[in-house]
Parts: C-alpha cells; sequence; structure tokens
C-alpha cells in the first residue's frame, strides 16, 4: 500500500537479509516476493509512480553484491528461489538495461548461471530465463558471445525439439528463436561458432519438418496454423540475419545455408499456397539474400525447380488433409518468379509478388552474363511473337492498358525488372537497342523499343492511367538514357516526344507531382547526353527548356521531385501492402532508383546551365563516346594549320636543296685549292713539333739533373747531422739525458722533413713528365682536327699559329717550374743551415753548464761565438733558459 515508504525505511535491510538468510528458504522466498511488490505497486496506492523503479534498480545496481546475491540464489534448486530471482533480475534489467547488463557480466560466473536455467525442467524457470536472456542481449556482443560459448545455441534448440518444433510448439518456441536472433545480429563470431559448429543444418531440419507436417495426413490444425506461421517467419528473419549485404562472413554462410539445403526447403515454401502470404514473402526475400552478389550460386540457383506457382494444395477438411491430386510438372525457378511477379492477382498477394521480383533481382545483380542472358531471352520471346504473360517486354510495350484492369503492379515490376537490366551496363543497353517494331523492307515504319516506351508513356498519362504506369516508363528511360548519347539520339528520333514531356511538365496537377518532377528530370538528362549532331540538336533543346518551360520551372518541379516525401523518406516507409490502408499498395518507386535520383540530382538540375556548345564526354567500356565540340573546331584549325605549314616548309626545302648544290660546287673548288695550303700548314706544323720535342727533351734533362744534385745534396746533409748527432749523444749520455731525446724527437722531425720535401720533388718531376705528354697528346689531337676541317683551311692556320704561341708559353712556363724547384731547394739548404746553427747554440749551452766537448766541436762553438757576437743579451737569455729548464 506503502511501496515508497516501505522502499526508503527496508530496502538495504531486506538486501541484507538475502545474504544472511540465504539457506532460510521460506525467509528468502518472503524477501523476494516483497521487493517484487515494490517494482510492481499497485496502481490505487497513492505513493505509486515509475520513479520506485527507478530508485531500487539504481539501489541494485550501484553495488555489484547485490546482483551477485541474487546470481547466487539461481544456484538454489528451490523453485521459488530461481523462480522469483530471475523475474528480480528482469524487472531491474527492465528500469536499468545497460548497469544490470554490465553487473551481470561482470559477476563470478554470473552467465554460466543464467544458461543453464534453460535446462530446467520446470517451464516457468525455463521461460523466464529465456526471457531474461533475451533482455540482456539485445544491444551487448560481449554478453552476445559470452552467452554463446556456453553452449547456449544447444540449449535453444533442446528447447524446440522438446516443445515439439516450429509447427507444434507455443509461444516458447517464439522466445527461442527471439534470443537465437539476439545471438546473432551483427555478432560474425558468434555467426562463424554457429556455422563452424553444425547449426545450420538443424535450421534446415526445422524448416524441413514444418513442410513434412503440411504434407502429412494430419495436416496442421487450424489453431497452431497462427502460432506455426510466426515461428516459421522467425526462423527465416534469423536466416537472413547471416546474409546482410556486404558482411565479412555473409559469402561463408550463403555457401553453408547452400550446401546444407536451405535454399530447397526455402523455395519450397515459397511456392506453396499452403502458407500465409508473409511466410511466402519472407521466404522469398531470403532466396534473394542467400544468392544476391554471389556469381556461382546465382548460376547454380537458375537451374533450380520448383512447384507450379498455379498448383493448388490438395484441401484440409478439419485438420486432415485428403489425398493428393495428381502433381503438377514443376517449373525453372526464374520462370516461377517472373509468374509470380507478373501475374495478375488479389492485391493481397502483392508482397509475394515483391519479393518474387526482388528474388529475380538478385539473380542477375552483378552478374553481366545472366543480365544479358535474361535480357536475351526476354528479347526473343518478344521478337517471336508468342504470347507469354511473363515476357517483361510484351508487358511493356504490347500492354499499355494494363493500368485499367486495376493491377497497375503488373507493368510497374515489368518496368522495375527491364531497368535492372539496364542500369549501368552498356552491353545490355546495346541488346535493348536492337529491338523494335515493324518492317521497313514492307515499307513500315520502324518503331525502337525507347521510343515505344516513351509514346506507351505519353499515352498512360494522357488518358489518365495509374501514375506508377508512368513511373515505371519513367524509371527505365531516366536509368538508359544517362551517359548515353546513342540512346538519347533514339528518343529524340521521335521529333514529338519532347513537345509531349514538355507539355507533362507544364501541367498544374497536384495528383500528378511525381510525373512531372520526372518527366523534368528525364529532358534534364536528354539535354545532357545530347550532341551537336542529335535529331534534336542541343541549341534547340536548350532553347526548349529556358524558352518554352523556363529555368524557374525547371528547377522548381525536379526541387519538389526531391523533395516529396515518396523520395525523401523512402527508406523508412514500408515497402509493401498495408493491410489496415486499403486500396493499393503506397509503393512507386525501386531502392536502386531512388539511389540513383539522389546520387544525379544536382547534376542534373544544373544541366540547363550548360551552355550547349559543350557536350558531355561519356566512357563506355573503356572507351570514351562524345566530345566538346568547340574542342574538334580547335583541332580540326590546327589540323589545317599544321597543313599550310608542311607546304611552306616542303617548298623551303626545295630551295635550300637548290642552294645546297650550288654550295657543294663552290666547296669542291675551295678544298682543291686549300690542299696545297694544308700542304703548307703541315710543314710549319712538323717544324714545330721538332723544336717543341727537343725542348722538352732539354728541360727533362735538366731537371732530372738538378734533382739528382739536389738529392745528392740531401744525402750529404743528412749523413753529416747523423754523425754530428751520433757524436753528440756519445758525449752526453749521462749528462744530458733530456737533451738527447729532445735532439731525437727534433731529428725524427728532420727526417719527415727531408722525406715530404724528398716525396714533394719527385711528384714535381712525374708531374713534369706528365704534363709533357699530356701537352703532346693534345698537339696530336690538334693536328688531326686540322686535317679533318680541310674548308676552313685559312682560319686552321691561324689556329695553329695561336697554339704555336700557346706552346712557346708552356715552355717558358716549365722553365718557371724549374726556378721554382730551384727556389725550393735553396729553401730547404737555408733549413739546414738553421739546423747547423741550432746544434751549435746547443753546444754551446752544453760547454757553460761544464759539459766536456772536443776540440772540433770547441772551434765550431767559438765560430759560433763569433758569428753570434752580434745578437742581443735578451735573445741570448731567452735561449738559455729553456735548457736550464731542460737540465733542472
Amino acid at each position: 500500500m506503502w511501496p515508497a515508504s516501505v522502499a526508503s525505511g527496508g530496502l538495504r535491510n531486506l538486501i541484507s537479509c538475502l545474504n544472511k538468510d540465504v539457506d532460510d528458504v521460506d525467509t528468502t522466498k518472503v524477501i523476494l516476493e516483497t521487493l517484487l511488490m515494490l517494482f510492481s505497486p499497485d496502481e490505487s496506492s497513492p505513493e505509486a509512480s515509475d520513479d520506485i523503479a527507478l530508485w531500487l534498480a539504481d539501489e541494485f545496481t550501484q553495488r555489484q553484491e547485490n546482483i551477485t546475491a541474487l546470481l547466487d540464489l539461481l544456484d538454489s534448486p528451490e523453485f521459488f528461489s530461481r523462480l522469483y530471482s530471475l523475474q528480480l533480475i528482469s524487472a531491474i534489467s527492465t528500469a536499468r538495461p545497460e548497469r544490470t547488463q554490465e553487473c551481470v557480466y561482470t559477476a563470478p560466473l554470473g552467465i554460466s548461471r543464467l544458461v543453464a536455467v534453460l535446462e530446467d525442467r520446470r517451464e516457468a524457470i525455463r521461460s523466464e530465463g529465456l526471457l531474461l536472456l533475451t533482455a540482456l542481449t539485445p544491444s551487448s556482443p560481449d554478453l552476445q558471445k559470452l552467452v554463446a560459448f556456453e553452449n547456449a545455441f544447444d540449449r535453444i534448440f533442446g528447447i524446440i525439439d522438446a516443445e515439439g518444433g516450429l509447427t507444434h510448439g507455443g509461444i516458447t518456441i517464439q522466445d527461442c528463436l527471439s534470443l537465437l536472433a539476439n545471438l546473432l545480429r551483427l555478432n560474425l563470431s558468434n555467426q562463424s561458432y554457429f556455422r563452424e559448429t553444425g547449426w545450420v543444418k538443424k535450421l534446415a531440419g526445422l524448416l524441413g519438418e514444418a513442410i513434412r507436417e503440411q504434407d502429412s495426413s494430419e495436416g496442421v490444425p487450424d489453431w497452431a496454423r497462427s502460432q506455426r506461421d510466426k515461428n516459421v517467419w522467425g526462423l527465416l528473419a534469423i536466416l537472413r540475419l547471416f546474409l546482410n549485404k556486404g558482411s565479412l562472413g555473409t559469402q561463408a554462410n550463403q555457401i553453408s545455408f547452400w550446401q546444407s539445403g536451405v535454399l530447397v526447403q526455402i523455395l519450397d515454401i515459397a511456392f506453396r499456397q499452403s502458407f500465409d502470404i508473409p511466410i511466402r514473402a519472407e521466404a522469398l526475400e531470403t532466396a534473394a539474400d542467400l544468392i544476391r552478389s554471389n556469381r556461382g550460386l546465382q548460376e547454380a540457383f537458375g537451374q533450380q525447380e520448383v512447384r507450379d506457382p498455379h498448383s493448388s494444395d490438395p484441401p484440409s477438411t478439419n485438420g486432415r488433409t485428403e489425398k493428393p491430386h495428381l502433381p503438377t510438372p514443376p517449373v525453372n525457378v526464374i520462370s516461377g518468379l517472373l509468374d509470380l511477379a507478373l501475374a495478375q492477382t488479389s492485391v493481397y498477394a502483392f508482397d509475394v509478388r515483391l519479393a518474387a521480383s526482388e528474388c529475380l533481382k538478385a539473380y542477375v545483380y552483378g552478374h553481366a552474363q545472366i543480365k544479358q542472358f535474361f535480357l536475351r531471352r526476354a528479347i526473343d520471346g518478344y521478337m517471336s511473337d508468342v504470347e507469354e504473360a511473363d515476357n517483361i517486354l510484351s508487358v511493356l510495350v504490347r500492354e499499355p492498358e494494363t493500368s485499367r484492369s486495376g493491377d497497375p503492379y503488373r507493368q510497374w515490376i515489368a518496368a522495375v525488372l527491364l531497368a535492372h537490366l539496364l542500369y549501368e551496363d552498356f552491353d545490355t543497353k546495346s541488346l535493348a537497342m536492337g529491338v523494335s517494331e515493324g518492317n521497313a523492307d514492307n515499307g513500315e515504319e520502324v518503331v525502337t523499343c525507347i521510343q515505344s516506351l516513351s509514346a506507351n508513356l505519353i499515352s498512360c498519362e494522357q488518358s489518365g492511367g495509374d501514375e506508377r504506369v508512368s513511373i515505371g516508363f519513367l524509371m527505365i528511360l531516366c536509368g538508359w538514357l544517362y551517359e548515353d548519347h546513342e540512346a538519347v539520339n533514339d528518343f529524340l528520333g521521335e521529333g514529338s516526344n519532347v513537345q509531349s514531356i514538355v507539355q507533362l511538365i507544364s501541367r498544374n496537377d497536384p495528383s500528378r507531382v511525381l510525373v512531372s518532377g520526372l518527366c523534368a528530370f528525364l529532358l534534364g538528362i536528354v539535354y545532357e547526353f545530347s550532341t551537336k549532331d542529335s535529331p534534336v540538336a542541343r541549341e534547340t533543346l536548350h532553347s526548349i527548356l529556358t524558352s518554352r518551360l523556363g529555368r524557374e520551372q525547371y528547377v522548381d518541379k525536379i526541387t519538389k521531385l526531391r523533395e516529396h516525401p515518396m523520395v525523401r523518406d523512402f527508406e523508412v516507409l514500408h515497402q509493401g501492402l498495408n493491410p489496415h490502408a486499403g486500396g493499393l499498395p503506397e509503393v512507386f518507386f525501386d531502392k536502386t532508383f531512388i539511389d540513383f535520383l539522389k546520387d544525379n540530382f544536382s547534376r542534373v538540375m544544373r544541366a540547363i546551365d550548360r551552355a550547349p556548345g559543350i557536350e558531355v564526354p561519356v566512357v563506355a567500356n573503356g572507351v570514351q563516346k562524345g566530345v566538346s565540340r568547340e574542342l574538334v573546331d580547335t583541332l580540326k584549325s590546327q589540323v589545317d594549320a599544321s597543313a599550310q605549314t608542311i607546304q611552306k616548309l616542303e617548298s623551303d626545302i626545295l630551295t635550300l636543296e637548290r642552294k645546297l648544290g650550288q654550295e657543294q660546287a663552290d666547296h669542291r673548288k675551295a678544298k682543291e685549292s686549300s690542299i696545297v695550303e694544308l700542304s703548307r700548314i703541315k710543314s710549319i706544323n712538323d717544324a714545330l713539333q721538332r723544336n717543341h720535342e727537343e725542348d722538352s727533351q732539354n728541360q727533362a734533362q735538366e731537371h732530372q739533373r738538378i734533382l739528382s744534385e739536389a738529392q745528392r745534396d740531401f744525402e750529404d746533409a743528412r749523413h753529416d747531422l747523423e754523425m754530428e748527432i751520433q757524436k753528440i749523444k756519445m758525449d752526453s749520455d749521462t749528462s744530458a739525458e733530456r737533451i738527447r731525446t729532445r735532439n731525437e724527437a727534433e731529428t725524427a722531425d728532420f727526417k719527415a722533413t727531408i722525406t715530404r720535401l724528398r716525396t714533394e720533388l719527385e711528384k714535381a718531376s712525374k708531374e713534369h713528365v706528365q704534363d709533357l705528354q699530356t701537352a703532346h697528346e693534345d698537339y696530336t689531337t690538334r693536328t688531326a682536327a686540322l686535317e679533318a676541317r680541310l674548308q676552313r683551311a685559312e682560319d686552321r692556320a691561324e689556329d695553329a699559329e695561336e697554339r704555336a704561341t700557346r706552346s712557346q708559353k708552356d715552355a717558358e712556363t716549365k722553365e718557371e717550374a724549374r726556378k721554382s724547384a730551384q727556389t725550393e731547394l735553396d729553401d730547404m739548404l737555408m733549413v739546414l743551415g738553421d739546423i747547423e746553427e741550432k746544434r751549435t747554440r746547443d753546444k754551446k749551452h752544453l760547454k757553460e753548464l761544464g759539459e766536456q766537448i772536443s776540440d772540433d766541436e770547441d772551434e765550431e762553438v767559438e765560430d759560433s761565438d763569433d758569428l753570434e757576437g752580434d745578437k742581443d743579451e735578451d735573445d741570448s737569455e731567452q735561449s738559455k733558459r729553456p735548457v736550464e729548464d731542460e737540465v733542472d
């Protein structure tokens, strides 16, 4: 009576008792009942409110141990403990679904305990467990995976078998299918696990059982039909979860279903009139999903055979099926689907017709060869003049008055199928371009397929036919003419078409907004892809659009079409029969055409602003069709200008050839006169060469002599220096160890310096010889060039004189190099003098220090004193200080 007061005062105590008195079954039962009553208070209570459930759910989910306490009760075999705990978790999940999912997922063995409930033999507990798992798993992929890997699939199918399968099972079967759908929806991991563990065959078996029950002598009782249909529909919906377009696992699922025989079962259900319309429509939609975008299955699907759509199932009396009649021969599945789609039946069978057309669209989707085969078969039947009820071309071209019979969808579905065959496929468009009426050899007017469709469109509008038929024709024409110059020219070949379309656009009929907008869209496509050579030139079409129709009206019609609810909200509208609405289904467009219209809406609306002189190029099968006329005219003018230039060049070539002949004659004369001059130049060059070689040899010999003398001087100086060093070393081993070490280091430096200088001298010698060789090679090259250039003998003579002068300068340069070498030699001698001077100075310092030196050394020291008598005392002091430092 007072739920809010009880909850605020005793909720936490009640939850605490669940943990303390878990072994007391009676106490636990009372607590759980109390909590359930708080979640569902009496509506007459003054404190009744939806906020109480939210507050209670928050109290449970904010602490993990509260949910864990409820899950622990599932381990108890006691009936009420298990049932009430499941109901209480369900109530909490209803109020706070996300928090409850998180608590159950993180609870130790929480999912395992819930899934184990499915094996409880008590129906109430098992059903409550199904409902709770279904409530927890619709949006959590992690929970879905965890439930699936707790062997949930096995337990679900175990319940289905225990309940009697799809035919005899009750609401529990529907709950099992709901849980199965939750586990498989958009979950590739669970789908793969389901497929790899062999449960696809179980699905096929369930469908087969439903069909066998239908064919049995007892049949399906009337009271069980409704639930049977719901169960079969639910199973078909589960199959479609595996076949989402573009999903990564779809192709593997398609192959698995095909190999398991699922498709055969589905087609059997679809062509049985004993199943209700929604079941048959869902079966056809499932078959379409099963083969779409799978080339191998599409090809194999076309070889299947099905029951004749016109054959009826045996009548049933009081749930018992009478003995069947003689069986009707099966028909090809494509013929059967065409028969279903195009048959003039009750409006209540519209969903089956629409689903059959979807199955045919899936059969040709993305498969060029099947498209061509399908269309070629229709063309052959049409051209043979044999009346075929299921020929889409015959329905569209030869049955313009079908809409008056109250079934506009016969032509509408045929138009949708033909539009899919032609959509973005230039090969099928070329095939359809060959279809025509009339024999020109017999004097009959030839009317092409496009012109026939256009005439039927205009006739339907003028006679007030159903707008669905007109929309069907317009969907074909818009898709066919788009990016196809030949199709546009075919349409314009009938001059009255444009005038009639303009009249349809100009009407102010509110009930024909869709048709007017589509006519404007079609006219925009015609102008966009017309050419200068079209039967109605682009300039004329542009004039019609801008003057007779007007840009504002053209844009307004297309904009209203785009904003119409049937176009704008197509994706959210129910595309099928609405049993509560009455009348014809509100189905006007095909999804592919809606996508086409929305994608190209802006381009077609702006087509009127494109100048007539600019043509739109189109690439068909890798070949470009149509170019800009301005570009063509420009290229032509360039070609003409190039031709004139070529003629002028040819004339100039003839003139130059005549001049060249005259110059060659003059050249021969000049050549003869220059031979004598060349002989004279050769004699001069020979004399210069001999002089140059003699000078080079003399210079090389002199240089070699200088180098030899310098080397001898170096060797003598080095020998003397080594002797002196050896003598100093022998005299001052005990008293001047540090000085000797320093002298040895300086001697090593002197040796390195001598070696470097010797290397540089040798390198200079080699470079001199190489320069002489290079000069000789250069001279030889110049001489060969003089011989090759006979016609310019005078210029070569002057060049030879210049080169002779250059050679003389080179000789002078070599002399300067020799002098430079001599200078370097003098510098080296000065270095040796400095070394001798330093040695004398060192002896003098040693004598001052009291060292014993020989008489020869003393004389050298006295000579050194005489030479250095004029030096400053500061310099002497600076020279003495380092030696004293070393001795110390």
